[in-house]
């Protein structure tokens, strides 16, 4: 997380306006879309991870059927992702980008301080069409690792001319 972290910093610092204007490669978003996506996917695994607690403290059932639902919904989920990479950019570019990213990077440090061999192996069933790198059961700590996972995939499609 830290290495993304100081990494998104050191790219929103150096990108030039006509660098964030750039369409990525193998996307639909421009450069400063594709920011503001890799540092959402911290964002999402702060939220991830007290549903995967949840879920993890229920018989597998649930979980599985609550992400038979979720995949069931892959189609309109994908559009959402869409437009919110390119909504989330009118908010949150440049500084204030980095500001969020720095903030749930802490916590998200914070909270994993505070974890337990025993909750860091808590799993649930995610919704595997909604993205490569969730698996049928994912843990806690694979929770955790998705968002540099996410983040890493997502870089390679940015192009910044001083990447």
């Amino acid at each position: 997380m830290e290495r993304a972290r100081l990494d998104l910093h050191g790219l929103v610092e150096q990108a030039t306006a006509s660098d964030l204007r750039r369409c990525t490669d193998g996307t639909r978003w421009t450069n400063e879309q594709m920011l503001w996506h890799m540092a959402f996917g911290y964002l999402i695994v702060w939220r991830l991870l007290p549903v995967v607690r949840l879920f993890g403290r229920l018989p597998d059932g649930y979980g599985r059927r609550f992400a038979a639902v979720l995949n069931a919904s892959t189609r309109p989920f994908h559009l959402v992702n869409y437009l919110g990479g390119c909504g989330g950019t009118l908010v949150f570019h440049g500084p204030r980008l980095t500001r969020l990213l720095d903030s749930t990077v802490d916590k998200l440090h914070r909270r994993l301080d505070a974890e337990t061999e025993d909750s860091l192996q808590r799993r649930m069933h995610v919704p595997v069409r909604w993205d490569p790198f969730f698996a049928d059961s994912m843990t806690v700590a694979d929770v955790y690792h998705y968002g540099t996972q996410h983040y890493d995939f997502h870089r390679a499609q940015l192009t910044l001319l001083r990447l």
